[in-house]
């Protein structure tokens, strides 16, 4: 399968898409991409996580003829009602709504296991019942917990490090059962550190790369959990934009029911982040050369390091990642310096 084929398959083969979490930064950018490809888009969001204000980028970045296709529904995926009529009629499920964040889970576990879990569930059922033909969903790396081994390969996992990393377990043994139980088409695709434009660079839970943009143009202290070489595999959006249309359509059904890692399948360690992001930032903002972070305590549920074997991908869904860490960044430190400078 070749992403570009699936692309042109969409534009002369709509369908309709609903996308949970569709104020939030990976669901406003699915929207934005199925709207351009001439589908027709259900998006629902609580608003919990999400904002206006992505929507409204999309409505300003899209023709008016795309936007007519997008109809929003303001509600909550805990509540099964809500989730019942946002699959009525639909084609594809998207499900990236959730409460993301570790340290969120720390802090409050309850919460995180009714949106991640309840929610979860909820959304199955309403997407069975209601003949959804493809459920596609945000998994996470963190469920790979406290396993040594890198690469990362999606069948060796070890022992969850935090509430949520239970939670996004949970949701890829229900997607399984559904599977096994009611023969529903399902596929999970596990996130490696997500980032790029919508990407909320505010708020206690803030992810490090827009946090660290907007902390250097605001000349703010940039902090660091641990010593700097904790290694992440950084994916930017336009991969996961990819992953997601490319699980959404694949016809082998060998490749369903499945979890996929979504990555690049290269660590970058935070210290290296940040001389990347510095450079990115350096023409525009020359002060930010001089930025150096301040090391703290390693933050706890996080592992030291994380890289993706994406070969499975690669080979059950024609996956090719567009947009290694370096060409994401310039896209994304450019977005963030145009709105937070």
């Amino acid at each position: 399968m070749i992403y570009s084929d699936v692309r042109d398959g969409l534009k002369t083969q709509p369908r309709r898409w609903l996308i949970t979490g569709a104020a939030g930064f990976i669901g406003s950018n699915l929207i934005e991409a199925l709207l351009g490809l001439g589908q027709d888009v259900v998006g629902l969001d609580n608003f919990s996580t999400g904002f206006q204000s992505n929507l409204d980028e999309i409505r300003a970045s899209v023709s008016e003829d795309d936007w007519r296709r997008f109809s929003f529904i303001r509600g909550d995926i805990r509540e099964i009602e809500v989730c019942r009529s946002a699959c009525d009629s639909v084609d594809v499920v998207l499900h990236q709504a959730a409460l993301g964040s570790v340290p969120r889970s720390i802090d409050d576990p309850i919460a995180s296991h009714a949106s991640n879990v309840t929610g979860f569930l909820n959304m199955l059922v309403a997407a069975r019942d209601g003949g959804v033909q493809r459920f596609v969903y945000a998994a996470s790396s963190s469920t790979y917990g406290d396993h040594p081994m890198l690469p990362r390969v999606e069948g060796i996992i070890g022992r969850p490090l935090s509430p949520y990393a239970v939670t996004k377990y949970a949701n890829e043994l229900y997607a399984d059962v559904f599977a096994r139980c009611y023969g529903f088409s399902n596929i999970g695709l596990r996130y490696f550190n997500v980032f790029g434009r919508r990407q909320n660079p505010g708020g206690a839970y803030a992810a490090v790369i827009p946090k660290w943009v907007a902390g250097m143009i605001r000349g703010e202290p940039i902090v660091i959990n641990g010593d700097g070489r904790t290694s992440r595999d950084f994916c930017y959006i336009e991969n996961v934009v990819q992953a997601n249309l490319l699980a959404a359509t694949v016809a082998d059904v060998r490749a369903l029911n499945e979890i996929y890692n979504v990555a690049v399948g290269a660590a970058t360690t935070l210290n290296e982040l940040i001389s990347a992001i510095r450079e990115c930032l350096v023409e525009r903002y020359p002060m930010v050369v001089g930025c150096t972070p301040i090391y703290q305590e390693f933050r706890a549920g996080d592992v030291p390091h994380s890289v993706a074997d994406i070969s499975k991908a690669r080979t059950m869904l024609g996956y090719e990642p567009t947009h290694p860490v370096a060409k994401g960044l310039v896209d994304s430190v450019a977005w963030y310096a145009d709105r937070f400078g």
